[in-house]
Protein backbone atom coordinates (compact mmCIF):
# COMPACT_ATOMS: atom_id res chain seq x y z
CA UNK A 1 0.00 0.00 0.00
CA UNK A 2 1.31 3.41 -1.32
CA UNK A 3 0.30 6.67 0.52
CA UNK A 4 0.62 10.00 -1.08
CA UNK A 5 3.03 11.61 0.36
CA UNK A 6 1.31 14.84 0.65
CA UNK A 7 -0.42 13.25 2.97
CA UNK A 8 1.69 10.42 5.27
CA UNK A 9 3.69 13.02 5.68
CA UNK A 10 1.09 14.98 8.00
CA UNK A 11 -0.26 14.29 11.08
CA UNK A 12 -3.00 15.12 13.03
CA UNK A 13 -2.64 18.78 14.02
CA UNK A 14 -1.66 19.63 10.43
CA UNK A 15 -4.57 17.82 9.33
CA UNK A 16 -6.43 20.28 12.02
CA UNK A 17 -4.89 23.85 11.27
CA UNK A 18 -5.15 22.94 7.26
CA UNK A 19 -8.82 21.88 7.94
CA UNK A 20 -9.18 25.46 10.17
CA UNK A 21 -8.21 27.37 7.38
CA UNK A 22 -10.17 25.63 4.55
CA UNK A 23 -13.19 26.41 6.72
CA UNK A 24 -12.46 30.31 6.72
CA UNK A 25 -12.38 29.73 3.23
CA UNK A 26 -15.93 27.94 2.73
CA UNK A 27 -17.20 30.07 5.55
CA UNK A 28 -16.49 32.69 3.12
CA UNK A 29 -17.74 31.29 -0.04
CA UNK A 30 -20.96 29.75 1.79
CA UNK A 31 -23.62 31.42 -0.14
CA UNK A 32 -22.26 30.78 -3.30
CA UNK A 33 -22.30 27.95 -5.55
CA UNK A 34 -18.14 28.00 -5.45
CA UNK A 35 -18.96 27.48 -1.72
CA UNK A 36 -21.44 24.92 -1.76
CA UNK A 37 -18.53 23.16 -3.81
CA UNK A 38 -15.60 23.79 -0.96
CA UNK A 39 -18.01 22.08 1.62
CA UNK A 40 -17.36 19.09 -0.53
CA UNK A 41 -14.22 19.40 -0.93
CA UNK A 42 -13.53 20.41 2.82
CA UNK A 43 -15.46 16.91 4.17
CA UNK A 44 -13.40 14.81 1.39
CA UNK A 45 -9.84 15.90 2.46
CA UNK A 46 -11.03 15.98 5.96
CA UNK A 47 -11.85 12.35 5.41
CA UNK A 48 -8.65 11.33 3.16
CA UNK A 49 -6.76 13.20 5.98
CA UNK A 50 -8.03 11.38 9.24
CA UNK A 51 -7.96 8.28 7.42
CA UNK A 52 -4.39 8.31 6.09
CA UNK A 53 -3.33 9.52 9.70
CA UNK A 54 -4.99 6.39 11.41
CA UNK A 55 -4.18 3.88 8.75
CA UNK A 56 -0.01 4.95 8.99
CA UNK A 57 0.19 5.22 12.57
CA UNK A 58 -1.33 1.84 12.42
CA UNK A 59 0.76 0.13 10.29
CA UNK A 60 4.07 -0.89 12.63
CA UNK A 61 6.68 -3.54 12.66
CA UNK A 62 8.19 -5.38 15.75
CA UNK A 63 10.65 -4.47 17.56
CA UNK A 64 11.35 -8.43 18.13
CA UNK A 65 14.77 -8.94 17.26
CA UNK A 66 15.57 -5.59 16.29
CA UNK A 67 18.27 -3.58 17.97
CA UNK A 68 18.90 0.39 18.43
CA UNK A 69 21.99 2.23 19.26
CA UNK A 70 21.06 5.84 20.96
CA UNK A 71 23.63 8.23 21.56
CA UNK A 72 22.80 10.94 24.32
CA UNK A 73 21.68 8.26 26.81
CA UNK A 74 22.86 10.66 30.42
CA UNK A 75 19.83 12.51 31.04
CA UNK A 76 16.68 14.10 28.98
CA UNK A 77 15.24 12.07 25.78
CA UNK A 78 18.18 9.70 25.37
CA UNK A 79 17.77 8.49 28.69
CA UNK A 80 14.27 8.16 28.66
CA UNK A 81 14.06 6.74 25.06
CA UNK A 82 16.80 4.08 26.41
CA UNK A 83 14.44 2.76 28.83
CA UNK A 84 11.03 2.60 26.63
CA UNK A 85 12.14 0.90 23.90
CA UNK A 86 13.98 -1.23 26.17
CA UNK A 87 10.79 -2.06 27.82
CA UNK A 88 9.12 -2.38 24.26
CA UNK A 89 11.35 -5.33 23.53
CA UNK A 90 14.34 -4.03 21.69
CA UNK A 91 17.87 -4.38 21.97
CA UNK A 92 18.94 -1.39 23.25
CA UNK A 93 22.57 0.36 22.77
CA UNK A 94 22.49 3.27 25.22
CA UNK A 95 25.77 5.35 24.66
CA UNK A 96 26.77 7.38 27.23
CA UNK A 97 29.25 10.30 27.16
CA UNK A 98 29.96 9.35 31.31
CA UNK A 99 29.39 5.61 30.99
CA UNK A 100 33.11 5.13 32.49
CA UNK A 101 32.81 7.99 34.59
CA UNK A 102 30.17 7.84 36.66
CA UNK A 103 27.31 9.33 35.23
CA UNK A 104 23.87 8.94 36.89
CA UNK A 105 22.37 8.07 33.68
CA UNK A 106 24.46 5.12 33.10
CA UNK A 107 23.93 3.70 36.26
CA UNK A 108 19.85 4.44 36.00
CA UNK A 109 20.57 2.30 32.89
CA UNK A 110 22.46 0.16 34.01
CA UNK A 111 20.18 -0.89 37.69
CA UNK A 112 16.25 -0.20 35.40
CA UNK A 113 17.18 -1.88 32.46
CA UNK A 114 16.67 -5.47 31.22
CA UNK A 115 19.84 -7.77 30.05
CA UNK A 116 19.03 -6.31 26.81
CA UNK A 117 20.06 -3.27 27.09
CA UNK A 118 23.48 -2.58 27.13
CA UNK A 119 25.39 0.65 27.98
CA UNK A 120 28.00 2.01 26.13
CA UNK A 121 31.40 4.48 26.54
CA UNK A 122 30.59 6.89 23.63
CA UNK A 123 31.60 10.45 22.81
CA UNK A 124 30.18 11.20 19.33
CA UNK A 125 33.19 13.66 18.87
CA UNK A 126 35.56 10.62 19.18
CA UNK A 127 36.33 8.34 16.07
CA UNK A 128 38.14 5.96 18.22
CA UNK A 129 35.24 5.45 20.87
CA UNK A 130 32.74 5.53 17.95
CA UNK A 131 35.30 2.27 16.28
CA UNK A 132 34.72 0.54 19.79
CA UNK A 133 30.77 1.16 19.73
CA UNK A 134 30.47 -0.30 16.60
CA UNK A 135 32.57 -2.98 17.62
CA UNK A 136 30.55 -3.80 20.60
CA UNK A 137 27.79 -3.75 19.03
CA UNK A 138 28.94 -6.57 16.08
CA UNK A 139 30.07 -8.61 19.64
CA UNK A 140 27.34 -8.13 22.01
CA UNK A 141 24.61 -8.32 19.37
CA UNK A 142 23.06 -12.26 18.51
CA UNK A 143 23.31 -13.46 14.63
CA UNK A 144 19.38 -14.02 14.62
CA UNK A 145 18.90 -10.38 15.08
CA UNK A 146 19.36 -7.09 13.10
CA UNK A 147 20.73 -3.92 13.82
CA UNK A 148 17.54 -1.81 13.10
CA UNK A 149 18.19 1.77 14.35
CA UNK A 150 20.29 4.30 15.17
CA UNK A 151 18.79 7.34 17.15
CA UNK A 152 21.39 10.11 16.94
CA UNK A 153 19.82 12.12 19.70
CA UNK A 154 23.31 13.45 21.67
CA UNK A 155 23.38 17.33 21.49
CA UNK A 156 24.85 20.81 22.83
CA UNK A 157 22.45 23.95 23.25
CA UNK A 158 23.90 27.01 24.46
CA UNK A 159 23.49 30.69 23.31
CA UNK A 160 24.20 34.49 22.38
CA UNK A 161 23.91 37.37 19.77
CA UNK A 162 26.80 36.34 17.17
CA UNK A 163 28.85 39.11 17.78
CA UNK A 164 28.95 37.97 21.75
CA UNK A 165 29.84 34.08 20.19
CA UNK A 166 33.34 32.56 19.95
CA UNK A 167 34.50 30.83 17.19
CA UNK A 168 35.23 28.12 19.31
CA UNK A 169 32.21 27.78 20.61
CA UNK A 170 30.30 27.70 16.98
CA UNK A 171 32.99 24.90 15.91
CA UNK A 172 32.34 23.01 19.53
CA UNK A 173 28.40 23.16 19.06
CA UNK A 174 28.90 22.09 15.29
CA UNK A 175 31.64 19.35 16.02
CA UNK A 176 28.82 17.41 18.31
CA UNK A 177 25.63 18.63 16.84
CA UNK A 178 26.59 17.99 13.26
CA UNK A 179 29.43 16.23 12.83
CA UNK A 180 28.89 13.42 15.72
CA UNK A 181 25.86 12.95 13.37
CA UNK A 182 27.46 12.37 10.49
CA UNK A 183 30.50 10.16 12.27
CA UNK A 184 28.06 7.83 13.73
CA UNK A 185 25.94 7.76 10.59
CA UNK A 186 28.57 6.66 8.36
CA UNK A 187 29.77 4.07 11.02
CA UNK A 188 26.57 2.17 11.39
CA UNK A 189 24.98 2.93 7.89
CA UNK A 190 26.21 -0.07 6.48
CA UNK A 191 24.54 -2.58 9.16
CA UNK A 192 21.19 -0.30 8.59
CA UNK A 193 20.99 -0.76 4.85
CA UNK A 194 21.37 -4.55 5.30
CA UNK A 195 18.17 -4.49 7.51
CA UNK A 196 16.25 -1.98 5.69
CA UNK A 197 16.16 -0.40 8.75
CA UNK A 198 16.20 3.45 10.15
CA UNK A 199 18.08 6.53 11.06
CA UNK A 200 16.66 8.98 13.04
CA UNK A 201 18.20 12.73 14.02
CA UNK A 202 17.10 15.02 16.37
CA UNK A 203 16.44 18.44 15.34
CA UNK A 204 14.59 21.26 16.39
CA UNK A 205 11.56 23.38 16.16
CA UNK A 206 13.99 26.30 15.62
CA UNK A 207 15.34 24.57 12.33
CA UNK A 208 12.24 25.61 10.58
CA UNK A 209 11.81 28.68 12.94
CA UNK A 210 15.20 31.04 13.50
CA UNK A 211 15.16 33.15 16.95
CA UNK A 212 17.72 35.98 17.93
CA UNK A 213 20.36 34.79 20.46
CA UNK A 214 20.10 31.20 19.46
CA UNK A 215 22.80 31.62 16.27
CA UNK A 216 24.74 28.73 17.25
CA UNK A 217 22.24 26.12 17.84
CA UNK A 218 20.04 27.51 14.92
CA UNK A 219 23.03 27.12 12.92
CA UNK A 220 23.38 23.41 13.64
CA UNK A 221 19.93 22.57 13.80
CA UNK A 222 19.52 23.78 10.13
CA UNK A 223 22.11 22.03 9.00
CA UNK A 224 21.24 18.50 10.45
CA UNK A 225 17.97 19.69 8.33
CA UNK A 226 19.77 19.61 4.86
CA UNK A 227 22.01 16.60 5.91
CA UNK A 228 19.47 13.96 6.96
CA UNK A 229 16.97 15.06 3.53
CA UNK A 230 20.04 14.22 1.73
CA UNK A 231 20.42 11.04 3.37
CA UNK A 232 16.70 10.07 3.10
CA UNK A 233 16.39 10.62 -0.28
CA UNK A 234 20.21 8.92 -1.06
CA UNK A 235 18.82 5.94 1.68
CA UNK A 236 15.42 5.12 -0.29
CA UNK A 237 16.87 3.08 -2.77
CA UNK A 238 17.88 0.61 0.06
CA UNK A 239 14.47 1.05 1.67
CA UNK A 240 15.96 2.90 5.04
CA UNK A 241 13.46 5.04 6.66
CA UNK A 242 15.00 8.85 7.89
CA UNK A 243 13.10 10.85 10.15
CA UNK A 244 13.57 13.76 11.73
CA UNK A 245 12.44 14.51 15.45
CA UNK A 246 11.73 18.63 16.01
CA UNK A 247 10.66 19.38 19.51
CA UNK A 248 9.43 21.93 20.66
CA UNK A 249 10.00 23.68 24.21
CA UNK A 250 11.49 20.92 26.03
CA UNK A 251 14.08 22.61 28.38
CA UNK A 252 12.13 22.86 31.61
CA UNK A 253 11.81 18.91 31.00
CA UNK A 254 15.12 17.96 29.91
CA UNK A 255 17.59 20.86 32.05
CA UNK A 256 19.66 21.50 28.79
CA UNK A 257 19.92 24.90 30.07
CA UNK A 258 19.91 25.59 34.02
CA UNK A 259 20.49 28.86 36.09
CA UNK A 260 24.12 28.07 36.46
CA UNK A 261 24.96 27.19 32.89
CA UNK A 262 23.20 30.14 31.39
CA UNK A 263 25.25 32.56 33.74
CA UNK A 264 28.75 30.83 33.32
CA UNK A 265 27.63 30.61 29.27
CA UNK A 266 26.95 34.54 29.87
CA UNK A 267 30.36 35.29 31.86
CA UNK A 268 32.17 33.35 29.51
CA UNK A 269 30.68 35.71 26.48
CA UNK A 270 31.14 39.11 28.01
CA UNK A 271 34.80 38.26 29.49
CA UNK A 272 35.55 37.29 25.96
CA UNK A 273 34.44 40.11 23.63
CA UNK A 274 36.46 43.17 22.51
CA UNK A 275 35.78 46.00 24.11
CA UNK A 276 34.44 47.70 20.96
CA UNK A 277 32.11 45.44 21.14
CA UNK A 278 31.26 45.44 24.65
CA UNK A 279 31.20 49.31 24.55
CA UNK A 280 28.48 49.30 21.42
CA UNK A 281 25.87 46.36 22.84
CA UNK A 282 26.37 47.99 26.29
CA UNK A 283 25.67 45.87 29.63
CA UNK A 284 22.34 46.62 30.31
CA UNK A 285 21.61 45.52 26.72
CA UNK A 286 23.53 42.28 27.73
CA UNK A 287 21.61 41.37 30.81
CA UNK A 288 18.58 42.05 29.47
CA UNK A 289 18.69 39.40 26.56
CA UNK A 290 20.91 36.95 29.17
CA UNK A 291 17.16 37.78 31.30
CA UNK A 292 15.19 36.57 28.09
CA UNK A 293 17.34 33.21 27.98
CA UNK A 294 16.60 32.70 31.71
CA UNK A 295 12.83 33.69 31.07
CA UNK A 296 12.57 31.49 27.74
CA UNK A 297 14.57 28.64 29.65
CA UNK A 298 12.12 28.42 32.50
CA UNK A 299 9.01 27.58 30.25
CA UNK A 300 8.06 24.98 28.13
CA UNK A 301 7.11 21.09 28.23
CA UNK A 302 7.72 19.22 31.22
CA UNK A 303 6.61 15.61 30.04
CA UNK A 304 8.74 14.39 27.21
CA UNK A 305 6.15 11.37 26.40
CA UNK A 306 5.68 13.15 22.99
CA UNK A 307 9.19 13.50 21.42
CA UNK A 308 9.62 9.82 22.97
CA UNK A 309 6.66 8.55 20.96
CA UNK A 310 7.86 10.21 18.17
CA UNK A 311 11.07 8.49 18.78
CA UNK A 312 9.25 5.47 18.49
CA UNK A 313 6.69 5.67 15.74
CA UNK A 314 9.80 7.03 13.59
CA UNK A 315 11.75 3.33 14.53
CA UNK A 316 8.42 1.14 14.12
CA UNK A 317 5.83 2.93 11.39
CA UNK A 318 5.95 1.21 8.22
CA UNK A 319 6.24 4.14 6.63
CA UNK A 320 8.20 6.39 9.09
CA UNK A 321 7.45 10.49 8.45
CA UNK A 322 10.09 12.79 7.51
CA UNK A 323 9.75 14.96 10.03
CA UNK A 324 8.14 14.43 13.64
CA UNK A 325 6.92 17.49 15.21
CA UNK A 326 6.15 16.76 18.90
CA UNK A 327 5.46 20.31 19.99
CA UNK A 328 2.55 22.40 21.88
CA UNK A 329 -0.58 24.05 19.85
CA UNK A 330 1.73 27.53 19.93
CA UNK A 331 4.39 26.03 18.74
CA UNK A 332 2.48 24.59 15.96
CA UNK A 333 0.79 26.99 15.21
CA UNK A 334 4.20 29.20 14.86
CA UNK A 335 6.00 26.65 12.68
CA UNK A 336 2.81 26.51 10.06
CA UNK A 337 3.21 30.50 9.88
CA UNK A 338 7.03 30.48 9.53
CA UNK A 339 6.78 27.07 6.76
CA UNK A 340 3.59 28.76 5.04
CA UNK A 341 3.14 32.19 5.09
CA UNK A 342 5.81 34.80 3.74
CA UNK A 343 8.08 35.80 6.20
CA UNK A 344 6.66 39.14 7.32
CA UNK A 345 3.92 37.41 9.11
CA UNK A 346 6.67 36.09 11.34
CA UNK A 347 8.74 38.61 11.87
CA UNK A 348 5.98 40.81 12.51
CA UNK A 349 4.44 38.31 14.68
CA UNK A 350 7.04 36.44 16.67
CA UNK A 351 10.24 38.69 16.45
CA UNK A 352 10.05 42.16 16.06
CA UNK A 353 8.98 42.76 19.65
CA UNK A 354 12.16 41.86 20.98
CA UNK A 355 13.83 44.82 19.01
CA UNK A 356 11.97 46.36 21.62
Amino acid sequence: MRIPRMLWTWDKTDAVIFQGVLCAVVSFLANTATGKCCWALFFALWGVTSAACIIVSALQVSPKGRAVLITGCDSGFGLALALHLDKLGFRVFAGCLLATGGGEGSRRLRREGSERLHVLQLDVTSPEQIRKAVEEVNKKMPKEEQFWGLVNNAGWATYGELEWVTMDTFRRITDINVFGILAMTKAFLPMIRRSKGRVVNISSGLARMAVPMRSPYVLSKYAVEGLSDVLRYEMKTWGVGVSLIEPGNYIAGTSIFTEKTIQNDASRMWNAMSEDVRADYGRQHFEARVGLMRKYATGGMTDLMPVINAYTEALLQRFPQPRYKPMNFYFRVRLFIATHLPEVFYDNIYIDYLRK
